[in-house]
Parts: structure tokens; C-alpha cells; sequence
């Protein structure tokens, strides 16, 4: 590249320099909130995948493939140990079984910390 050439790419380069301005966009405020409505609403209709894990176990097919009406799995956790509420295969809470209206269900004993959550994932 000759002198003059590279002289006028750098002239180029400095007059950009000149024209360059911030770009103007409108405050986030304006455009997250319209009317009443929250910021976060958008999130509330996405669904879930939430599972209680009351224990788990191993085993080989042939065991799997004996099983039968009125057989006994033991599985990893003892009796009265809290079961696990899942979200998305993620452990969020600890509970207990309990019976509403004839119907199973989970009363939260511990959830877990946005902390403890992070350090799950990693």
C-alpha cells in the first residue's frame, strides 16, 4: 500500500470517527410497560413440568420384568424423609405427603435458596 493510500484510509477513519453518535433508543420504562399491565405477565403462562420424587431406585430388566401385581420396590430413602418437588428436573423443595379432600399432596417443608439452586446447576 503506497503512503497516499494508506494516508487516505486514515483520513477515512478519523472523519468517521467525527460522524459516529450514540444510538437513541426510547427509555426501557416506556416500552416494558404499557398501561397497567406488569413487565413480568408475559412469563406467567409458560408452562412447567413439576414432579414429586418420593425415592428411586436401581435395578436390572430381569428384576424389572418379574414385578408384579402387590410387589415391593425399596427404594433409596427411608421412611418419613422428605420427598423432593422438582420443577423442570430441577430440585426447588422438600415436603411431606399429605391427604386434602381425599386427594395426594405435597406440604413444603424447605424450599430451597435462589443460592443453593445455583449451586445445584453448576
Amino acid at each position: 500500500m503506497s503512503e497516499s493510500q494508506a494516508g487516505a484510509v486514515t483520513e477515512e477513519k478519523a472523519s468517521a470517527a467525527v460522524t459516529a453518535r450514540p444510538a437513541d433508543f426510547p427509555p426501557l420504562e416506556q416500552s416494558a410497560s404499557t398501561g397497567s399491565t406488569n413487565a413480568v405477565d408475559f412469563i406467567l403462562d409458560i408452562p412447567l413440568q413439576l414432579s414429586v420424587r418420593i425415592g428411586s431406585t436401581r435395578m436390572l430388566i430381569r428384576d424389572l420384568l418379574q414385578l408384579g401385581q402387590g410387589s415391593v420396590i425399596e427404594l433409596d430413602k427411608l421412611a418419613g424423609e422428605p420427598m423432593e418437588v422438582l420443577v423442570n428436573g430441577k430440585l426447588v423443595a422438600r415436603g411431606e405427603a399429605v391427604v386434602v379432600n381425599e386427594k395426594l399432596g405435597v406440604r413444603l417443608t424447605d424450599v430451597i435458596s435462589p443460592a443453593e439452586r445455583v449451586r445445584h446447576l453448576q
